[in-house]
């Protein structure tokens, strides 16, 4: 997965790039078909922001996370990504195609 970290009002040191690619190998280990993942780190005030959009086949996921820590809104951004890649991989599979629908109608008579 291609990921672009840059950062608003904030300048992004490599500790805090090598952070969010740590978070995010573990956003492949669940959904491998994501292609590009576009992270912006944020400061306001007191408030750090992180938010990111992750193109995957089919869909846009956007999740954003704010702390008063950036690598507590990380790991917030992180986990809110993962349970929508969970539930989106969840969505491209069929749960419809049980047992009863590959019977034959007809069956009985």
């Amino acid at each position: 997965m291609q990921l672009d970290v840059s950062g608003h009002h904030v300048d992004v040191s490599q500790s805090l790039k090598g952070y969010v690619k740590s978070k995010f190998k573990r956003l492949e280990r669940h959904f491998d078909n994501a292609t590009h993942a576009h992270v912006i780190l944020t400061v306001e005030k007191l408030d750090k922001k992180a938010e990111a959009t992750v193109h995957v086949s089919g869909a846009n996921v956007f999740a954003e996370a704010v702390d008063s820590d950036m690598y507590a809104a990380i790991d917030a951004l992180a986990d809110k990504l993962e349970r929508q890649l969970k539930r989106h991989k969840e969505k491209l599979t069929n749960h419809h195609r049980g047992e009863k629908a590959s019977k034959p109608l007809d069956e009985g008579v």
